[in-house]
C-alpha cells in the first residue's frame, strides 16, 4: 500500500473518531432537553386502544420528526394512528434502515399520579412508560439531532415506524412492519436492552391464544347427568396443553385469564381462557400451534375452539451477525463496549428478524420494571444510547445486505 493511501486512511480514521467523540459531547449537552422531552411524553398517557390519547402524542412526534427534516405520514387505525417518517430520500429510491418503535403503553389513563408519579431523581427516572418505551423514542430523535448538530450525514436513508398497538401484539401494526421491512437493509428496535445494556440479537416468538369451550347447562344436583361442564372441559384442556409445552425444550406457557360459568348450582355452559405461548424457535412454534389447531373435547357434549389472537414469529439469533459487528464498531467509536444476546420477550422486531432482515433490538435506555410499578431508567443511559445510535446510523452498511440475512 502506498504512503498516500496510508495517509488517506489515517485521515479518514481521525475524522470518524473525532466526529464520534463529538457525538458523545453533543449527547451530553442535549441531556437536559432529553429529560424534558421524556417527561412530556410520559405525561401524554397513551394506553393501547385509547385512540384520542395516542393520536395526541402522534401529533407531537410527527411535528418533532418534521422539524428534524423527515417526511412524516400518519397511517389511520381505529384504535390509534401509526406514524411513519423518512429521512434521506423518497420511499423506494435507495436502501434504508428501518427503526421500529411504539407509543402505546400498558398503563391506563390516570396511572400517572399518586400511585405511579413521574420522578426525575437524577440517577434514575421513574414513571409509566419511561422504560417501555418512551425513553427509546427520545433516544432515537436525539440521535438524529446529534447527527444534524455535528454536520454528519446518515449512512443511508432511515425510516421509523411508530406503531400504536405493540403492547397487544400489533394486530393492526404487523402488516405495516412487514411492509416496511421488505427491502430494508436492517431493522433496529427501540425497546429496552438486556439489564447489562446488551443488545437483543433474537427474540422468542409470542402467540396469544383464546381457548373457548362450550358445555351444556343443567341443574348441578337435580339434573347433573344432563349437564356438561365447560369449566371441567377447559381445565382438562389446560392440563393437556401444559404437557404439550413441557415436551418442548424452548416453549413457555402461561394461563393469563380464566372466566366462565354462572352459578354454583348450574353446570357451566361456557368457559374461556386466554393463554400466552413463547417459542424459542420456529420448529417448536409450528409443532405447538399444530396441536392447538387439532384440539378435540375430552367429554361428549363439549366443544373446544382455539383462536389465535396475535402472533409474533420466533426470530432466531444468527450464527454469524454482521449487523452486531457493525454495532460493536459503532460503540467503539463512542467509547462503549457493545454486546448482544437473544431475549425471551417479543416485539415488532420479531416480524423483521423472522423474515430474514438483519435486525437488532434494545437501543432504548437501560433500566428495569417493564409493565411494573417500579418502572425506571438510568438517566445517564439516555446519553449513552443516543450517542451509540447516532454512531450506527452514520455508518454506511455493507453492500449486499439489502434483502439479505
Amino acid at each position: 500500500m502506498g504512503s498516500r493511501a496510508l495517509v488517506l486512511i489515517r485521515n479518514i480514521s481521525w475524522f470518524v473518531m473525532n466526529t464520534s467523540h463529538g457525538f458523545v459531547d453533543r449527547a451530553r449537552e442535549l441531556a437536559p432537553m432529553m429529560r424534558e422531552r421524556l417527561a412530556s411524553y410520559v405525561h401524554h398517557e397513551t394506553p393501547t386502544g385509547e385512540a384520542d390519547a395516542l393520536n395526541r402524542l402522534a401529533d407531537v412526534l410527527g411535528e418533532r420528526y418534521t422539524a428534524l427534516g423527515a417526511v412524516a405520514t400518519r397511517i389511520p387505525a381505529p384504535a390509534g394512528d401509526h406514524l411513519l417518517a423518512s429521512w434521506g430520500g423518497a420511499e423506494g429510491d435507495q436502501p434504508y434502515v428501518l427503526v421500529l418503535g411504539h407509543h402505546d403503553t400498558v398503563w391506563p389513563i390516570g396511572q400517572l399520579g399518586a400511585r405511579m408519579p413521574y420522578a426525575d431523581e437524577g440517577d434514575l427516572i421513574k414513571g409509566p412508560g419511561v422504560f417501555d418505551m418512551k425513553g427509546g423514542l427520545v433516544v432515537f430523535e436525539t440521535a438524529l439531532e446529534i447527527l444534524r448538530d455535528c454536520d454528519t450525514t446518515l449512512g443511508q436513508q432511515v425510516r421509523i415506524l411508530v406503531t400504536a398497538d405493540e403492547e397487544i401484539g400489533s394486530p393492526t401494526g404487523r402488516a405495516l412492519v412487514e411492509q416496511q421491512a421488505t427491502g430494508a437493509v436492517a431493522a433496529l428496535g427501540l425497546e429496552p436492552p438486556h439489564p447489562d445494556g446488551g443488545l437483543k440479537t433474537g427474540r422468542h416468538g409470542s402467540t396469544r391464544v383464546r381457548l373457548s369451550v362450550r358445555g351444556v347447562e343443567a341443574h348441578a344436583a337435580l339434573d347433573a347427568g344432563r349437564g356438561v361442564s365447560a369449566i371441567d372441559e377447559l381445565l382438562d384442556q389446560l392440563i393437556h396443553l401444559r404437557a404439550v409445552a413441557a415436551a418442548e425444550e424452548q416453549v413457555l406457557y402461561n394461563v393469563g385469564t380464566i372466566r366462565g360459568g354462572s352459578r354454583t348450582n348450574v353446570t357451566a355452559g361456557e368457559a374461556v381462557a386466554d393463554l400466552g405461548f413463547r417459542f424459542g424457535n420456529a420448529a417448536a412454534e409450528r409443532r405447538v400451534l399444530k396441536q392447538l389447531a387439532e384440539l378435540r373435547p375430552a367429554r361428549p357434549g363439549a366443544s373446544v375452539v382455539a383462536e389465535i389472537l396475535t402472533n409474533r414469529p420466533a426470530w432466531g439469533a444468527p450464527s454469524s451477525n454482521a449487523l452486531l459487528e457493525e454495532a460493536v464498531r459503532a460503540g467503539e467509536r463512542v467509547g462503549q463496549t457493545v454486546t448482544g444476546a437473544p431475549a425471551l420477550g417479543a416485539a415488532d422486531t420479531n416480524f423483521a428478524g423472522a423474515a430474514g432482515v438483519p435486525a437488532l433490538d434494545g437501543f432504548g435506555p437501560r433500566g428495569r420494571g417493564a409493565h411494573a410499578l417500579h418502572e425506571e431508567i438510568v438517566g445517564e443511559s439516555l446519553v449513552e444510547r443516543a450517542a451509540l445510535l447516532a454512531s450506527l446510523l452514520s455508518a454506511p452498511l455493507p453492500a449486499g445486505w439489502r434483502g439479505g440475512a
